[in-house]
């Protein structure tokens, strides 16, 4: 089905109805999938079935704007589209409340000017004491935070001189067929920068970012493997980003 897609594209063919449908039928479980890892950091109150539909009209948003000369799998890009067209509908919603924002941001804060201070990783323990909370509190703060780690990868697409979005995340993808030297400087860096920076983190956390991102477990998955609850491993997480937010800030304002 994909090289079907491909060829109509390169020759500039509308894709037909039948052919869309068949596609939005192969990719429904695609979806489902991204919808179910997204829903772990959710509350309760956001409906699922309404991110499901969001997700098709990015699958469909895909199809239109699927370029196979940028050598890129359809299936990869539409994991993009889709999981973009899901977090803006979220941030439309605005299912996070100032407050839980303005939380996290002083867990950022703390985990930073800590870390600074200290020359190394902070515990939780250290980090409870500069916020004046004992661990308990520190862990419910943790918990009220979690979901607030939900990224958007289109946003790194960067912007025109005049503020402007443009392209897409597909824009940024590798063509084997050219090369940027630029580019590939500017790609190096940034891994070695943000590989730099997980190395810093304890061990727990790299394990569970590893875990997570890497081997594409679920929360619950990963506290099976550890031996933990999945609460605890959402606090983990929460952890290792807020930490890893303050470090990467940190380096790109110098």
């Amino acid at each position: 089905m994909e090289t079907l897609l491909r060829e109509l594209k390169e020759t500039n063919s509308e894709v037909p109805p039948n052919l869309k449908e068949q596609i939005v039928l192969e990719h429904t479980p695609l979806i489902r999938y991204i919808v179910n890892r997204i829903a772990v950091r959710l509350p309760s109150h956001i409906d699922l079935d309404d991110l499901h539909n969001t997700g098709v009209i990015g699958l469909m948003d895909a199809i239109e704007k699927y370029d196979p000369d940028k050598n890129c799998k359809f299936k990869t890009y539409a994991e993009f589209r889709i999981k973009g067209a899901i977090l803006d509908q979220l941030r439309s919603l605005d299912w996070v409340p100032r407050s839980v924002r303005q939380k996290s941001r002083r867990l950022e804060r703390a985990y930073g000017e800590v870390e600074q201070r200290l020359g190394r990783s902070a515990s939780e323990e250290e980090v409870a004491d500069s916020l004046g909370l004992q661990i308990d509190k520190f862990h419910e703060l943790l918990n009220q935070v979690r979901g607030i780690s939900l990224v958007n990868l289109e946003e790194i697409r960067g912007s025109s001189p005049d503020g402007d979005r443009n392209g897409s995340f597909a824009d940024i993808v590798e063509d084997v067929h050219s090369e940027n030297p630029f580019a590939s400087l500017k790609l190096q860096e940034m891994k070695e920068i943000i590989g730099d920076t997980i190395a810093t983190l304890p061990e727990k956390e790299r394990l569970v970012v590893s875990l997570y991102y890497y081997e594409d477990l679920n929360m619950k998955e990963i506290g099976s493997i550890l031996g933990i609850t999945e609460s605890r491993v959402c606090q983990i997480h929460t952890k290792a980003v807020l930490r890893l937010r303050s470090k990467l800030k940190g380096m790109t304002e110098r």
